[in-house]
């Protein structure tokens, strides 16, 4: 499954704490990311991640771009409710392209672990028939 990464700089550290945590499941998928966190996320698990440009560089449209073309099956945005304000709209697009291709996304640790743990039962082989 193609797995996309996000973070805002006040998560990005508990990202890399949750690639390092889940890192036998993750090395199974494929895994897309903004380039600071999936850079940030490579140096800490020896991950590979394919990293499109920085979020406010446009990385997060370029994540977007993927998920129209239905070719992402989970996204983990660990988003930072404390300065949403300033990153709404491309999370908002990025959340709302999700729900309009039945992709599940996580935007907190408790749901990006529920959503982790359900991708190592096989709970979310329904993408690969969605396709």
């Amino acid at each position: 499954m193609n797995i996309g990464l996000v973070a805002h700089d006040a998560r990005k550290k508990l990202m890399q704490n949750f690639c390092i945590a889940y890192r036998a499941i993750l090395v199974q998928h494929d895994l897309f990311a903004t380039g600071t966190t999936g850079r940030l996320v490579e140096e800490v698990t020896n991950l590979t991640i394919h990293k499109y440009l920085p979020g406010h560089l446009g990385g997060q449209s370029q994540l977007g771009i993927e998920i129209e073309h239905n070719a992402i099956d989970l996204l983990i945005f660990l988003r930072d409710p404390m300065t949403a304000k300033h990153y709404e709209d491309s999370m908002l697009e990025l959340v709302s392209l999700c729900d309009m291709h039945n992709i599940p996304v996580a935007t907190n640790l408790a749901s990006a672990e529920l959503m982790i743990k359900s991708l190592e039962r096989g709970d979310l082989e329904f993408r690969e028939a969605y396709k």
